[in-house]
């Protein structure tokens, strides 16, 4: 960076206020070229509103130079790679990484059957911020590695130099968000608050389900959402269910949320755990035997990574304390209040219990009476009898009200598409199926 460039810095950084030199002056760079001052903006945007707000005071900064008779031009930087990175750039990307959790990388994060169109999507938006897949919507349950794809891609980009200025890539809950929105207005600082989120250039907003019933906060976010994605800015919201499952939010918003590209992220299967608890294992030091993962991922019933990761941690504290080697008999005794001896699982456990949660009786679901009141709960049995027992689908239609194996089969997908839309409804499945367990 030029030494007039710096004296100029230093200059605005005196007579500015602190946001708006952070917000605007900071992120430009510029170097004198004959006798012109090149400064370069990192968008059109940015560009305009330098040229309007700020330019008088870089013109007093150069007379008080003598430097009065400099041109002064604003352009537009084509490419992070436009100037030569500086000892100053390396120290905002240090910065700009201080905002992400180290350990949610994309080395970290282990690819299965449930994440892998998710991890493919979050790697093209780092590739080309803001041109592929803008905006990306996440959705899927807690714990499944929503909040690890958003920090990993902001990480990335940064890393990479895919954006001019890495405090321009910003990761912010929505609770947090709301929570900021809420200090701005009372102490009267909207301007600040504005500039700061429409002038990103990657925007990554975590649980977007927690604006619902927030008016004000919503009206924020859709100006920000239609700035960022006017200038191609990079958009990527994560949320626990589908844009049209999400209630009590402007319909303006959840257009919007369907604008790019809708990804989702399913439960890992058993051999996804695994790969899950080697991984941890690996950056926790723990020496973990393949038979005790596979114990470990068979046996825990939560399809929450944290959850998983916490039972792992547990272990190796445990084996540290009692100065033993980590094995089956081990994990049985560190985890017992966790891990539970299961009872074998059978139709008609299944229909008690079913009925039992729905308030319904038993001989109401083995019953051929078509009762409003008992279709979902005889949907429920049929699936979670596919599911956890041996007995043919012939079998199971007879038991339940004398249904054939078609209607089984419809039962069935019913239920499998009610659990891809319905959080809440996952949620009850979830608990019926603990109680089976149990």
């Amino acid at each position: 960076m030029g030494e007039i460039w710096k004296e100029v810095l230093n200059y605005l950084k005196g007579t500015l206020a602190f946001n708006a030199y952070e917000t605007w002056i900071k992120p430009l760079r510029a170097k004198v070229e004959g006798n012109t001052l090149v400064i370069a903006t990192p968008n059109k945007f940015f560009r305009e509103w330098v040229k309007e707000h700020y330019m008088e005071h870089i013109r007093e900064a150069l007379n008080r130079m003598e430097r009065g008779s400099l041109d002064v031009e604003f352009i537009v930087e084509k490419a992070p790679e436009s100037f030569t990175p500086t000892v100053e750039d390396d120290e905002r990307i240090k910065q700009a990484l201080q905002a992400f959790h180290p350990r949610y990388t994309f080395e970290n994060f282990v690819v299965g059957s449930g994440n892998q169109l998710a991890h493919a999507a979050a790697l093209a938006v780092v590739e080309k911020p803001g041109q592929r897949y803008n905006p990306l919507f996440i959705y899927g349950g807690v714990g499944l590695g929503k909040t690890h794809l958003l920090n990993a891609i902001g990480q990335q980009v940064i890393k990479e130099r895919k954006v001019s200025d890495p405090l321009k890539v910003c990761y912010i809950s929505a609770e947090e968000f709301t929570n900021e929105l809420i200090n701005s207005i009372r102490y009267e600082r909207m301007d600040s608050f504005r500039n700061k989120y429409r002038t990103m250039d990657v925007l990554l907003i975590d649980d977007i389900q927690f604006i619902a019933g927030k008016e004000r906060t919503q009206v924020e976010f859709f100006h920000t959402f239609n700035t960022l994605y006017q200038n191609k800015k990079q958009i990527v919201i994560t949320c626990d269910r589908f844009p049209k499952d999400i209630t009590n939010i402007e319909e303006r918003l959840r257009s919007r949320f369907e604008w790019g590209l809708i990804v989702d992220i399913q439960p890992p299967d058993v051999e996804t755990k695994v790969a899950i608890l080697k991984k941890k294992a690996e950056i926790e030091n723990i020496e973990l035997p393949d038979d005790v993962a596979f114990y470990l991922a068979s046996k825990i019933d939560s399809s929450n990574i944290r959850v998983l990761e916490g039972c792992l941690i547990r272990l190796g504290a445990y084996a540290s304390l009692t100065r033993r080697r980590i094995d089956i008999e081990l994990a049985k005794e560190a985890l017992r209040n966790i891990v539970k001896d299961e009872q074998p699982v059978t139709i008609e456990r299944i229909i008690q219990k079913v009925a039992s949660y729905f308030n319904v009786k038993p001989k109401e679901l083995t019953s051929q009476r078509r009762l409003q009141k008992i279709v979902l709960p005889r949907q429920v049995a049929m699936y979670l009898a596919k599911k956890y027992t041996e007995a043919p689908l012939v079998e199971i239609g007879r038991r339940l009200g004398g249904r054939d194996h078609s209607t089984v089969i419809y039962a069935i997908k019913k239920v499998e598409q009610k659990l891809q839309r319905d959080r809440v409804f996952g949620e009850m499945i979830e608990e019926l199926e603990k109680m089976l367990k149990s």
